[in-house]
Protein backbone atom coordinates (compact mmCIF):
# COMPACT_ATOMS: atom_id res chain seq x y z
CA UNK A 1 0.00 0.00 0.00
CA UNK A 2 1.39 3.62 -1.15
CA UNK A 3 2.64 5.15 2.29
CA UNK A 4 2.47 9.05 2.55
CA UNK A 5 4.39 9.13 5.56
CA UNK A 6 7.69 8.51 3.05
CA UNK A 7 6.54 10.95 0.69
CA UNK A 8 6.08 13.25 3.31
CA UNK A 9 9.32 13.04 4.66
CA UNK A 10 10.87 13.15 1.10
CA UNK A 11 8.92 16.47 0.23
CA UNK A 12 10.20 17.82 3.76
CA UNK A 13 14.06 16.89 4.10
CA UNK A 14 16.41 19.65 3.50
CA UNK A 15 15.75 20.60 0.09
CA UNK A 16 12.80 18.93 -0.50
CA UNK A 17 10.61 21.26 -0.25
CA UNK A 18 11.95 21.85 -3.81
CA UNK A 19 10.04 18.99 -5.17
CA UNK A 20 6.43 18.80 -6.41
CA UNK A 21 4.42 15.75 -7.53
CA UNK A 22 1.75 16.83 -9.45
CA UNK A 23 -1.39 14.55 -9.98
CA UNK A 24 -3.86 14.21 -12.91
CA UNK A 25 -6.63 12.39 -13.21
CA UNK A 26 -7.50 10.25 -16.31
CA UNK A 27 -10.47 8.58 -17.06
CA UNK A 28 -14.27 9.01 -18.71
CA UNK A 29 -14.68 10.09 -21.92
CA UNK A 30 -10.58 9.96 -22.24
CA UNK A 31 -10.43 6.65 -22.38
CA UNK A 32 -12.88 5.78 -24.98
CA UNK A 33 -10.35 7.17 -27.45
CA UNK A 34 -8.36 4.53 -29.08
CA UNK A 35 -4.66 4.46 -28.18
CA UNK A 36 -3.69 4.34 -31.65
CA UNK A 37 -6.04 7.35 -32.82
CA UNK A 38 -3.43 10.01 -31.58
CA UNK A 39 0.55 10.05 -30.90
CA UNK A 40 -1.18 10.42 -27.56
CA UNK A 41 -1.31 6.45 -26.02
CA UNK A 42 -1.73 6.58 -21.94
CA UNK A 43 -5.44 6.23 -22.52
CA UNK A 44 -5.83 3.60 -19.56
CA UNK A 45 -4.09 4.93 -16.71
CA UNK A 46 -5.88 6.30 -14.30
CA UNK A 47 -3.60 9.03 -13.43
CA UNK A 48 -0.44 10.92 -14.62
CA UNK A 49 1.87 11.73 -12.12
CA UNK A 50 4.55 14.57 -12.89
CA UNK A 51 7.31 14.92 -10.48
CA UNK A 52 9.17 18.65 -10.94
CA UNK A 53 11.95 19.30 -9.31
CA UNK A 54 13.98 23.06 -9.40
CA UNK A 55 17.09 24.84 -7.34
CA UNK A 56 18.58 28.15 -7.51
CA UNK A 57 22.24 27.26 -7.21
CA UNK A 58 24.28 24.65 -8.17
CA UNK A 59 25.27 23.83 -4.31
CA UNK A 60 21.11 22.94 -4.00
CA UNK A 61 21.04 21.07 -7.07
CA UNK A 62 22.96 17.72 -6.37
CA UNK A 63 20.76 17.24 -2.99
CA UNK A 64 17.41 18.32 -4.87
CA UNK A 65 18.14 15.69 -7.60
CA UNK A 66 18.86 12.89 -5.18
CA UNK A 67 15.70 13.45 -3.25
CA UNK A 68 13.78 13.81 -6.46
CA UNK A 69 14.80 10.18 -7.60
CA UNK A 70 14.28 8.52 -4.31
CA UNK A 71 10.55 9.83 -4.73
CA UNK A 72 10.64 8.29 -7.70
CA UNK A 73 12.45 5.61 -7.42
CA UNK A 74 9.43 4.81 -4.17
CA UNK A 75 6.78 4.95 -6.39
CA UNK A 76 8.03 2.35 -8.81
CA UNK A 77 5.48 -0.26 -7.48
CA UNK A 78 2.65 2.02 -7.93
CA UNK A 79 3.09 2.91 -11.69
CA UNK A 80 2.82 1.71 -15.18
CA UNK A 81 5.71 -0.89 -16.04
CA UNK A 82 7.06 -2.54 -19.24
CA UNK A 83 8.08 0.05 -20.12
CA UNK A 84 7.19 2.64 -17.67
CA UNK A 85 5.61 5.25 -19.69
CA UNK A 86 5.58 9.02 -19.44
CA UNK A 87 4.08 11.95 -21.37
CA UNK A 88 5.88 13.71 -23.74
CA UNK A 89 5.47 17.11 -22.80
CA UNK A 90 6.90 15.77 -19.00
CA UNK A 91 10.03 15.08 -20.48
CA UNK A 92 12.22 12.41 -18.46
CA UNK A 93 16.05 13.51 -19.66
CA UNK A 94 17.01 10.46 -17.67
CA UNK A 95 15.46 7.53 -20.42
CA UNK A 96 17.72 9.03 -23.01
CA UNK A 97 18.41 11.70 -25.66
CA UNK A 98 19.44 12.00 -28.96
CA UNK A 99 22.83 12.40 -30.09
CA UNK A 100 24.07 15.86 -30.30
CA UNK A 101 25.52 17.75 -32.95
CA UNK A 102 25.33 16.03 -37.04
CA UNK A 103 25.82 12.26 -34.89
CA UNK A 104 22.73 10.19 -35.83
CA UNK A 105 20.85 8.99 -33.82
CA UNK A 106 19.13 5.83 -35.03
CA UNK A 107 15.27 4.55 -34.66
CA UNK A 108 16.46 1.44 -32.71
CA UNK A 109 18.50 4.01 -29.99
CA UNK A 110 14.99 6.33 -29.94
CA UNK A 111 13.06 3.43 -29.46
CA UNK A 112 14.44 4.16 -25.76
CA UNK A 113 12.11 7.09 -24.74
CA UNK A 114 10.31 6.44 -27.70
CA UNK A 115 8.14 3.47 -26.69
CA UNK A 116 7.80 5.17 -23.03
CA UNK A 117 6.05 8.28 -24.21
CA UNK A 118 4.48 6.95 -27.13
CA UNK A 119 3.95 2.96 -26.75
CA UNK A 120 2.71 1.24 -29.90
CA UNK A 121 2.27 4.69 -31.91
CA UNK A 122 6.60 5.24 -32.35
CA UNK A 123 7.29 3.43 -35.20
CA UNK A 124 4.15 4.77 -37.32
CA UNK A 125 5.22 8.59 -35.72
CA UNK A 126 9.01 7.73 -37.09
CA UNK A 127 7.57 7.45 -40.47
CA UNK A 128 5.38 10.17 -40.13
CA UNK A 129 8.48 11.90 -39.28
CA UNK A 130 10.83 10.31 -42.12
CA UNK A 131 7.99 11.72 -45.10
CA UNK A 132 7.59 15.10 -43.34
CA UNK A 133 11.06 16.08 -42.05
CA UNK A 134 13.24 13.71 -43.56
CA UNK A 135 16.27 15.81 -42.50
CA UNK A 136 15.59 16.57 -39.19
CA UNK A 137 15.44 20.09 -38.92
CA UNK A 138 12.98 19.89 -36.19
CA UNK A 139 14.28 18.30 -33.45
CA UNK A 140 15.05 18.84 -29.47
CA UNK A 141 16.80 16.05 -26.71
CA UNK A 142 14.05 13.01 -27.39
CA UNK A 143 12.57 13.92 -30.41
CA UNK A 144 11.47 11.50 -33.04
CA UNK A 145 13.88 10.64 -35.68
CA UNK A 146 14.09 10.01 -38.87
CA UNK A 147 15.13 6.88 -40.63
CA UNK A 148 16.89 9.48 -43.00
CA UNK A 149 20.60 9.72 -42.47
CA UNK A 150 23.00 12.13 -44.29
CA UNK A 151 20.42 12.36 -47.33
CA UNK A 152 20.47 8.51 -47.13
CA UNK A 153 17.33 6.01 -46.22
CA UNK A 154 17.90 3.74 -43.54
CA UNK A 155 16.45 0.59 -43.57
CA UNK A 156 15.22 -2.12 -41.18
CA UNK A 157 14.68 0.56 -38.21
Amino acid sequence: MLSGGFMYEVLYEEGGHNIYVISFPYGGRFNEISETATAFPHRSNKFHLMYYAEWYDDEESQRVIELDRKLYDYMAPYVTKNPRATYFNCKDLEIGRNNFGDNYTSVEEASVWGNKYFKNNFKRLVDVKTKVDPDNFFRNEQSIPSRVRHGIRKRNH
